[in-house]
Formats: structure tokens, sequence, C-alpha cells
């Protein structure tokens, strides 16, 4: 963390609670090593050194836990997330604190630490996952609660409101019981959806919640929401099949601005269900667009002098929707991504750019099934 710059400035907590509570004090004896096929098992007690190695592999990678039909459905994120996402959570000592998809227990270990005993409560949709924090928790000598259920009702363990939210899944929509959950002046940080993570403060009168883009974390999606589409290859060939271009024309721009992250949250934004994927060639930049449904783009590099090219199928031109939203943002004077925010009200729920009240704004919505 210290070598990679990850440590947050305003929250120097962190670094002892890291020191006290390391990752391998909540990590199981069995990870999961990605081995360009397929996760294959990496057990402590045959391989401790792979077992170190996959679990401390970098500061920004996450350690896949546990799988569901050959995918990982559970994960130690990545440290340097852990990080900054507290730093933005913004913990003081005697917060009541709630951590939705609690895991292994590691950031509410962390959170405990910071807010006191008996402050922290956590829930876990998985029991087995759940049981598991609990005896981590115990055996670090914290004093927090973890509950087996669904946070996304909104029901606080114990009752009452808490002045910190924390989710540790990606949600596309804010549940407005969230919103409810957490206190006037306190904060909700959470994923939102497949890109980005969100630090919402609650109005004074509990009827708004409102924040700025923290960063770049993807989560993995809520487990009762559809879920979410593959960002790989092969999510991309699967909409695609052997569909020929219903369109293709030159373009004027080069897709490798496409590797520009900022652009890629503000297409977030824009283009929410359109899921992208670039990769270089001899001949430039790639870039592969679909919606998770029937819908694709490809934007083709050329190396014999000609204009890159844009081909395009299924019910939406996909690739003129993106291409529209990064004129957008250009005319915007391509901000950057931490110049987003996201409201929520009971009724609806917007991004913004550059201010809440008079800046552009997009509509969030819950995005279909197929697209998701």
């Amino acid at each position: 963390m210290e070598r990679g710059g990850a440590w947050p400035v305003d929250s120097p907590w962190l670094r002892d609670a890291f020191a006290v509570l390391p990752r391998d004090r909540f990590a199981p004896d069995r990870l999961w090593r990605w081995d360009g096929r397929a996760y294959v098992p990496v057990d402590r007690a045959v391989d401790p050194a792979g077992w170190a190695d996959e679990l401390y592999s970098g500061v920004y990678s996450a350690a896949v836990t546990q799988l569901d039909g050959g995918r990982p459905s559970s994960s130690l994120s990545a440290p340097s997330v852990v990080a900054d996402m507290l730093d933005s959570l913004r913990v003081e000592p005697g917060h009541r604190v709630w951590d939705l998809g609690t895991g292994q227990g590691w950031t509410a270990a962390l959170a405990a630490w910071r807010a006191g005993p008996g402050l922290v409560v956590g829930t876990e949709v998985d029991e087995r996952l759940a049981a598991f924090a609990r005896t981590r928790l115990a055996a670090a000598g914290l004093d927090a609660e973890v509950t087996a259920g669904d946070g996304t009702d909104g029901r606080v363990p114990g009752g009452g409101q808490v002045d910190r939210l924390h989710a540790t899944y990606a949600v596309e929509t804010v549940p407005w019981s969230w919103v409810k959950a957490v206190r006037p002046g306190g904060r909700i940080v959470y994923p939102w959806g497949r890109l980005g993570h969100i630090a919402l403060t609650v109005a004074d009168d509990g009827q708004s919640a409102t924040g700025w883009v923290q960063g770049l974390a993807q989560f993995m999606g809520d487990r009762h929401a559809p879920a979410q589409p593959d960002g790989g290859p092969a999510a991309y060939a699967q909409v695609r099949g052997d569909t020929e271009p219903e369109t293709s024309r030159a373009l004027n721009r080069d897709p490798v601005g496409l590797e520009d992250w900022h652009l890629r949250f503000a297409l977030r934004v824009a283009v929410p269900d359109a899921v992208l994927l670039t990769a270089r060639d001899a001949d430039g930049t790639n870039a592969w667009i679909h919606d998770g449904h029937r819908s694709w783009a490809t934007l083709v590099a050329r190396s014999d002098g000609e204009l890159p090219q844009l081909l395009q199928g299924g019910p939406r031109r996909l690739g003129d929707e993106v291409l529209a939203a990064w004129s957008q943002w250009e005319a915007l004077g391509s901000p950057d991504l931490y110049d987003y925010g996201i409201t929520v009200t009971p009724d609806s729920q917007w991004a913004w750019q550059g201010a809440p009240d008079t800046g552009p704004r997009w509509p969030i919505v819950g995005l279909h099934p197929a697209a998701r």
C-alpha cells in the first residue's frame, strides 16, 4: 500500500487498522485462482506459499473466496479499494455502521476497530459466510454483530438508524430503504453497478441523498438482482453470435480514445447498459461493445491509411449511442470521473455532472434483466 501510494491521506487510522487486522485473518483456507481457462483451488494446507501469493497478489487485486457455477460469488476485496471506500465512508469513533454484504468480515472488522465495540452490524445473504465472519470477528476480539439476510430490504439489525452504511455488492439503483436507514447527515458508500463507487450524504430532511463519485471500484452484483453482463470477449461473442454487420461506416475518431477511463466512466453514465472492451493489435486499438442482449458494435483500427471502421448489429445502433455520448463528454470539457455524482430521492435517481442542481443529468433506472 505504501509503495503504491494507496493509503488515503485523510484517514490515517486505516494504516493502524490494517496492521492490527491483516487480510489473512479473514481469508478462508481455500482461495481460487484463474488459470486462463477456469478457476482452480489454492489450498492453504497444500500450498501455503501459493495461498499467500494469491491473497497478497497486489493491493489492487481481489482474492476470490467462493464460486457458484464456476463463477466468483464472493471475494476479499482489493486492499486499495477497501481503504478507499472506508475513507469515503468517514467513519468516526462512536458511529453506528451497517456493513452490507459482509462476506468474510474484513471490512466490518476494520470499521469496528474504528467505530468501537457494539457499533458495527453486518448483513450477509449467505448463512455460511455470515457464520464464518462471526467466527473471525470474535477471534480478532471485536464486538460486532453479523446476521444472515438480505440487506436490500433496509431493515437494520437491531432496528433504528445508523450513521454510516457501507455496501460491498453493486446496485444500479439505491434502495430507498437504505436512505431511510441512515440518519440525516449520514453517509452511504456503495458500488454503482458495473463501474464506480459513490459516497452519498443524506439530506437534513431525510428526503434525498446526494454525493460524488469516489473511484472506479468493480464489485459483484446483488445476488437477488439480474446478473451483471460479463465484460470479457466471450460475452461479446455470445451476443453477436455468427451474425454479419447490419451497418458499417468509416469513423473520424481513433478508438484509442476509449482507453481513457474518464471517458469510459462518462460512457457508463450515458449508456449504462453498454459493455465496452478494448484491446490493441498491430493495427491499433480495437473496441467491442454489447448490451448483454442482442445489440453489438465493433470499432476496428486500420493500419493501411484508411479510417477506422464501425460495424453494428442488432435492434439498437449501440456504437452510434456510444459515439454520441463521447461527443457529449467532449462538449462538456472532457470532465474527469470525479466531476460526476448521483442524487437519490423517493421517486427517482439521476447522475449529474459538475453540480447536482444545475449540471446535466442522466436518469438512473433498473436495467432490463436481459441487459444486465
